[in-house]
């Protein structure tokens, strides 16, 4: 083999294995847990506007409560915050709908966008697209996507009712958000 075949065979694998080598940093990723509290207010109090309203009625009434019915949907812009108490740092909102998919139980379809406007993961969102069994002590959510420095973001939310009124059906939700993205996702 000629010195040049030797060269250009040599410039070849070169590039491959940093090709390679760039293909794997690209793919690493890192895992994020975020504990935060969702303030979700479908009936106004003095201290407190609705974040959830509704804007469809369904027809069926649930067997649970007739005053919700099978196909309620409420859109929502919910208080993110660092602890249970409303007064706690804002850290953002979650932004999105939720419909009464259940015709016998309390059970959402929640899509939604966690939208964080400070600390740490400021101007990013995680998006979530799941089925939401509201009166199960822990429910898992899936991750289905984000954006700024949870780009491409996979992972699960596990929510817990922090408390709770089904009478005005507000509540704080504990959540613990699992977060996996690509390592080098910038704003």
């Amino acid at each position: 083999m000629s010195s040049k075949h030797t060269m250009q065979l040599l410039q070849i694998l070169v590039s491959s294995a940093l090709l390679l080598v760039g293909a794997a940093a690209a793919r690493k990723t890192t895992t994020t847990h975020i504990k935060f509290y969702l303030h979700d207010i479908a009936t106004a109090v003095p201290s407190s506007p609705a974040t959830a309203v509704r804007v469809a009625r369904g027809v069926t009434p649930l067997p649970v409560d007739p005053a919700f019915r099978f196909g309620d949907m409420f859109v929502i812009d919910d208080l993110l915050t660092e602890g249970p108490n409303a007064a706690s740092p804002a850290i953002g909102t979650a932004q999105g709908f939720y419909i009464f998919a259940s015709r016998t139980d309390f059970t959402l379809m929640l899509s939604l966008n966690m939208v964080f406007t400070a600390g740490p993961h400021n101007g990013s969102t995680i998006a979530v697209l799941a089925r939401d069994a509201i009166l199960d002590p822990v429910r898992e959510l899936p991750v289905v996507g984000g954006t700024g420095a949870f780009r491409g973001a996979t992972g699960y939310g596990l929510l817990r009712t922090y408390s709770g009124n089904l009478t005005t059906f507000n509540a704080v939700v504990q959540v613990d958000m699992y977060v996996r993205a690509r390592a080098s996702a910038t704003h």
